[in-house]
């Protein structure tokens, strides 16, 4: 019988990737999701049966334990980028990193795959990046041959980053960043998911490797080269930290007195606080390069799905022709 691997997270952005590439790799395939109802998507990466969304909450052992029965090895893609409710950084990226890891520990599960985050740094006065490295660490008190993936921004058609922003210039003519010098290394989901593959199947040390591709910018330069892929001429304001701490102040605050019916999506405090610094791979750590991957560079994926943020979407390119022919 073929191998069977948990993907906790596996119909996330980066989880569905590896979710694909394990069961083109002739593993089964457990998603382990909050609602699998909303996972069905999913099962088409594989055979009939090979691929299967199962109920699981990380913050309960029975649900992860059952998740996880009988598996070869485990992944762990589970993280927020904003608390809600009882998803708290601590609840999700230590708490729940923990239990996995301490439950595959139990179970004998041979290979474990934890995506972190670079910038990871118990140290860190930001929250988001100082539970990350509670949770590497609470992953390797229990499974030490465990491998964790650091990856900087991670970009691809379902990411919250270019998107995000591109869709920021529908807004108007203006478009206000905060940290517009803190340098990016944006690596591609293809890339990220084929490094937790090399973990699962073995071919990857255990340690951790910080994961990024082959350029380096700042915010203001990735959004130009963004504005460049959609066509749109737009003011880039750097705003400085003090003003966006006094905006994320105020949306933080209309979450708090939502009680969570409203979401801040756009910037938080603690965000700013892990933008105050590069999202780069740091130098000498193990990174692509040791796993035999040639990253893929930013510019030659963006245009594949971002053209619809362009003023004639699809027919963009068409629009643009028939003006100059207009012309001559």
């Amino acid at each position: 019988m073929s191998k069977l691997v948990t993907i906790y997270g596996g119909s996330g952005f980066v989880g569905r990737y590896i979710t694909r590439r394990m069961a083109a790799e002739g593993w089964r395939v457990r998603v382990a999701v909050r609602r699998p109802n909303e996972a069905l998507f999913v099962k088409p990466y594989g055979a009939v049966g090979q691929v299967e969304p199962v109920l699981c909450n990380i913050r309960d052992d029975a649900s992860v334990a059952e998740a996880m029965r009988g598996a070869d090895a485990v992944v762990n893609c589970v993280g927020v980028l904003v608390e809600t409710g009882k998803n708290t950084f601590q609840a999700v990226h230590v708490d729940g990193a923990a239990r996995i890891a301490r439950i595959a520990a139990q179970q004998g599960v041979g290979q474990m795959v934890h995506v972190s985050a670079i910038g990871a740094d118990a140290e860190s006065d930001s929250d988001y990046a100082r539970t990350k490295a509670l949770g590497e660490a609470a992953v390797l008190k229990h499974m030490p041959d465990a491998v964790i993936l650091r990856p900087s921004v991670v970009f691809g058609p379902e990411d919250q980053f270019f998107n995000r922003f591109a869709a920021m210039t529908r807004w108007g003519p203006f478009l206000p960043i905060a940290g517009a010098r803190t340098r990016f290394q944006p690596v591609y989901v293809e890339d990220v998911a084929a490094a937790a593959v090399k973990g699962v199947l073995g071919q990857a040390a255990p340690g951790t490797y910080e994961l990024g591709g082959p350029e380096i910018a700042t915010l203001r330069e990735w959004m130009q080269v963004m504005l460049d892929v959609i066509h749109r001429r737009r003011i880039i304001i750097g705003l400085p930290f003090w003003m966006a701490r006094i905006v994320a102040f105020g949306l933080d605050m209309v979450q708090l007195a939502s009680f969570g019916l409203i979401t801040n999506r756009i910037v938080t405090r603690d965000q700013l606080r892990s933008l105050a610094r590069d999202n780069v791979v740091s130098e000498g750590a193990r990174n692509l390069a040791d796993l035999g991957i040639q990253p893929v560079a930013a510019k030659t994926v963006l245009p594949d799905y971002l053209w619809k943020f362009r003023p004639g979407g699809q027919y963009n390119e068409i629009v643009r022709s028939a003006r100059r022919l207009r012309r001559s």
